[in-house]
C-alpha cells in the first residue's frame, strides 16, 4: 500500500464577487479531483490551531502531527534545516525576502510594500543584490556588530541567522500579509535586536533602490527588488520523527524550503525536482514523475507540494490562481494516476488538501478549517460530492489537524 498527500497550497479561500459568489475551488474546472471526491469522502480539518499564526509553517507543523503549539519556535529555523545551516542555541534565524518598495519621495518608513518577493526576482539578479548589501562598508558593519549572516540562495528567500540574538519582545510581520500598506508600523520592533534590524533594513534600501540589476528592471516593466525584509524568527527546534509518529518512511517533493526542512527535521527524504520553481510556471509533471519515483525507492509515503496558489494569491492574481488549481487537477492529479497505473502501484490512499486558506480579498492568509478529500483505490465509491469548501464543511470534521495523517494511512475504506 502507497500513501501520497497532494497539497495545494493556499489554494482554499473564501466566496469571490469576481467569481459570481463562488470560491476558486468552486469555480476552476477540476473533473479529475472531483471524480476522486465522488469516489472518496471530502471533510474539513483545522491545521491552524487557536491562538497560532495563520501560515505553512503552522500548517505543515500540524499536517506532519507535530502540534505547533510545541514546536513551532519559528519558520526561519525550519528554511534553514533545508539548507543545512545549523542554528545554534542562543541564536536566532529569520527569513529575509527581498522585497519591492514603491519609488515615492517619502522617508523610508512611509514607503509601502508592494511585493514580498521583489517583484519575483530570482537567479543571478538576487545573488547579486545580495553581494551589494556586503560589499558595502557600511553595511557589512552594522551586520558585523549585529553578529548576522544572511545565507543567499537563488530566489527571493535568503535566511539570516544571529549570533547572541535576544528575540524576548521582538515582533516581525510577514511582508505577504501588509502588502499595499505603509511599512513604519510593521517593521521589526520590541527590543535592541529589532532596532538592529531596522537600520540594516534601511540602509540595505539606500543600497539596493539605485542599483543596476533594479535599474535594468525598472527599463524592463518589473518591480524593484529595493529591499530586505526580515521576519518568521525562530530559534533551533528538534522535530519528532515521522517514522516514530506513523511508522512510515518516504520523501517530500516541493520548490519550497520550509517543506524540505520539515522534512529534514522529521527524517523524511527532501527531494529536489529541476525546474521546479514555486510559481505558477513549474515543473508539474517532474513533480509527479519524482514523487512515483520516491514511492519506489524511498518508502511508502509521499508529499507533492504545489505553491503557485499561494503566490498567485500574494501577487493578486485570481486567473493566476484559478489556473494553478486547474493545472494541480490536469497536470499533477491526473497524471499522477497514470504513472501510478504504469508503475503497477495500483493500490494507494491518496489525501488532496490545501494546507490553509489563502485569500484574494486580503492576499494573505487565513485561519479557517480547509477541505480534504481521501481517496482509497481499492474502495471506490459513489459518494457524489466534489472537492471545495462547502463539500468540506458538510462532511466530517477533524479539529485536531495532527490526527489528520492518521486517516491516510487507516485501513478504514
Amino acid at each position: 500500500m502507497k500513501y501520497i498527500l497532494v497539497i495545494g497550497d493556499g489554494m482554499a479561500d473564501n466566496p469571490l464577487e469576481a467569481l459570481g459568489g463562488k470560491t476558486p475551488l468552486e469555480y476552476a474546472n477540476i473533473p479529475v479531483i472531483d471524480s476522486l471526491a465522488a469516489k472518496g469522502r471530502v471533510g474539513s480539518v483545522q491545521t491552524i490551531p487557536d491562538g497560532q499564526p495563520a501560515g505553512s509553517d503552522t500548517a505543515f507543523l500540524t499536517i506532519f502531527g507535530c502540534d505547533p503549539r510545541v514546536y513551532n519556535k519559528g519558520r526561519a529555523p525550519l528554511e534553514a534545516a533545508a539548507s543545512g545551516i545549523a542554528v545554534a542555541p542562543g541564536s536566532a534565524a529569520y527569513r529575509c525576502n527581498m522585497v519591492a518598495l514603491e519609488d515615492a519621495d517619502v522617508s523610508f518608513a512611509e514607503k509601502r510594500v508592494l511585493s514580498h518577493s521583489g517583484g519575483e526576482v530570482e537567479g543571478d539578479e538576487s545573488l547579486a543584490l545580495v553581494d551589494a548589501l556586503f560589499a558595502d562598508p557600511r553595511f557589512k558593519q552594522l551586520a558585523d556588530e549585529a553578529g548576522l549572516t544572511i545565507y543567499p540562495s537563488p530566489g527571493f528567500r535568503h535566511i539570516t541567522v544571529q549570533t547572541g540574538a535576544d528575540l524576548d519582545g521582538f515582533r516581525a510581520f510577514p511582508p505577504h500579509d501588509h502588502l499595499g500598506e505603509i511599512i513604519g508600523p510593521i517593521l521589526p520592533q520590541g527590543n535592541a535586536a529589532a532596532d538592529a534590524l531596522r537600520r540594516l533594513m534601511e540602509l540595505a534600501h539606500e543600497i539596493l533602490d539605485k542599483h543596476p540589476v533594479n535599474e535594468a528592471r525598472r527599463a524592463a516593466g518589473k518591480l524593484p527588488a529595493n529591499g530586505i525584509w526580515f521576519w518568521a524568527e525562530g530559534t533551533a527546534v528538534a522535530l519528532p520523527q515521522f517514522a516514530d509518529t506513523f511508522g512510515k518512511s518516504g520523501g517530500v517533493i516541493s520548490a519550497v524550503p520550509l517543506c524540505h526542512g520539515i522534512a529534514a527535521l522529521t527524517g523524511l527524504l527532501p527531494i529536489k525536482v529541476e525546474g521546479a520553481t514555486g510559481k505558477l510556471h513549474t515543473n508539474y509533471e517532474g513533480k509527479v514523475e519524482a514523487a512515483v519515483k520516491s514511492l519506489q525507492e524511498n518508502g511508502d509515503f509521499v508529499l507533492v507540494h504545489i505553491e503557485a496558489p499561494d503566490e498567485c494569491t500574494h501577487n493578486g492574481d485570481l486567473e493566476g490562481k484559478l489556473q494553478a488549481i486547474e493545472w494541480i487537477d490536469s497536470r499533477v492529479t491526473a497524471y499522477l494516476l497514470k504513472c501510478l497505473e504504469q508503475a503497477g502501484l495500483d493500490e494507494y490512499r491518496m489525501l488532496i488538501m490545501s494546507d490553509h486558506k489563502t485569500l484574494m480579498a486580503t492576499r494573505g492568509h487565513d485561519g479557517e478549517p480547509v477541505p480534504y478529500l481521501l481517496y482509497d483505490s481499492r474502495a471506490a465509491g459513489n459518494s457524489g460530492q466534489v472537492y471545495n469548501e462547502a463539500s468540506g464543511a458538510s462532511g466530517a470534521y477533524l479539529a485536531d489537524g495532527t490526527q489528520l495523517l492518521n486517516l491516510l494511512f487507516s485501513d478504514e475504506r
